[in-house]
């Protein structure tokens, strides 16, 4: 059974998961030690810098990298070990000042936890990762030894050749002894492996999470993200009220001009009658596709009649690359608010992927797991996106806020892109 996680967050054990616990905590170990090592040494310097004036420039994309560094295990910890670390960034405007935008960033408790967090996770975490595999991996040197190794680093005298752990291998015996203890670390394995693995996940929730603070963190993050919420709706009722405006009422008041001269000329001229009542028919064609457009935009209707999953189908449908989409919902639906924003989350990741990467091929993922839903959005392309450079990824950001949803970005220059959406959420 692969190592998975229950509502609980409690590892389940088995061989597969055991294998699998390895197999994640090698990965990560390999990951979080120069990556880390990488990013708290940027954030030193680019910080010590700050007095000369250089600093004031780099540090904003220094913690900027180091922010979307720690979002990236954010989900890694989700979805490999059922540990949730919501992020509790403070929103910087985007048309702040170099000098703003720094010191905004450094007053931020949240930017303190990630600079904590960094020597802890090339240290303590890399530790935790990296034992998994170790325990799993060392008894086979054992068995290897057992198995006749053991000529390769002894001589055959009754010296000492090679230590296995704490005993000295130097004849067919010993060897045997070096099995024994392999077999025991692989019980051992059996067991931790996955707490462990689980461990480091918790160790990470322990120094990313908020603290004591935590509930006066959560009032402001929620009290920010629902002004947010009133302003993004304030803005889409602008944008609904300028469309029908310009556009189907423009058409539908053309269209009753026409109308009211073909009825005057509908005795005197009916050749001329006849083309302005083709002309209006033109208008209300054109009339009703701008409102079935503008419909489309506020709510889909297939998202309506047929779901989240039928709904990104349909939008992947109607894109100029080619796109797979795999949805594993079991025919169960979120809350139509829910839906919407993950909808149109995914919508706008697509459209960053086909308007800003030059992919060729895009990937959609929909799943719901942990009482998650999770959506991701990966591309092809040259890679090079960030939340707050202009793409829709911010939009995106503010909109996941008001469901307590998580936006993480993962873009190394040279691709691919990697765009994942969760909302905690239930289905029915």
């Amino acid at each position: 059974m692969n190592i998975d996680n229950t509502d609980s967050g409690r590892p389940r054990t088995g061989v597969r998961g055991v294998a699998t616990a390895a197999g994640r905590g090698l990965v990560l170990a390999l990951v979080s030690l120069p990556a880390s090592v990488l990013c708290f040494c940027l954030s030193l310097v680019s910080i010590a810098l700050i007095p000369i004036g250089v600093g004031i420039v780099t540090t904003p994309w220094v913690l900027s990298g180091v922010r979307t560094y720690a979002n990236w295990r954010r989900v890694v910890a989700a979805e490999w070990g059922g540990v949730r670390i919501p992020p509790a960034y403070r929103p910087i405007p985007e048309d702040a000042n170099p000098w703003a935008r720094t010191f905004g960033m450094l007053r931020d408790p949240a930017t303190g936890r990630d600079l904590v967090w960094l020597p802890a996770d090339m240290t303590a975490g890399f530790v935790t990762a990296l034992l998994p595999a170790v325990l799993v991996l060392y008894p086979f040197e054992g068995f290897a030894l057992a198995a006749g190794l053991w000529r390769v680093f002894t001589d055959g005298s009754d010296g000492i050749g090679y230590w296995y752990g704490f005993v000295p291998v130097s004849g067919p015996v010993s060897a045997l002894a070096a099995a024994a203890l392999g077999a025991v670390l692989l019980v051992v394995a059996y067991v931790l492996a996955p707490r462990l693995l689980h461990a480091h996940f918790l160790l990470t929730r322990a120094v990313l999470a908020s603290g004591q603070n935590q509930l006066a963190e959560r009032v402001r993050v929620l009290t920010e993200t629902r002004r947010d919420a009133v302003d993004a709706s304030a803005a889409e009722l602008r944008r609904i009220e300028r469309d029908l405006h310009d556009g189907a009422q423009a058409r539908l008041v053309a269209m009753g001009m026409d109308l009211g001269t073909v009825e005057a000329l509908l005795d005197k001229d009916p050749e001329q009658a006849r083309r302005l009542l083709a002309q209006a028919r033109q208008s209300s064609a054109e009339a009703l596709t701008e409102l079935r457009d503008l419909v489309r935009g506020i709510h889909p209707p297939v998202l309506a009649e047929r779901g989240l999953g039928d709904a990104v189908r349909a939008l992947a449908l109607r894109l100029p690359v080619a796109t797979e989409v795999t949805v594993e919902l079991d025919g169960r639906r979120a809350d139509a608010p829910v839906e919407s924003a993950a909808y149109f989350a995914v919508s706008e990741a697509l459209t960053n992927a086909v308007k800003h990467s030059g992919c060729d091929r895009v990937w959609v993922d929909l799943h719901h797991t942990g009482g998650v839903l999770r959506a991701t959005v990966t591309d092809n392309g040259k890679g090079g996106a960030r939340i707050g450079a202009g793409t829709g990824l911010a939009g995106i950001e503010r909109r996941l806020g008001t469901f307590d949803g998580v936006l993480a970005v993962s873009s190394p220059a040279g691709g691919p892109t990697l765009v994942t959406v969760e909302i905690p959420c239930a289905l029915s």
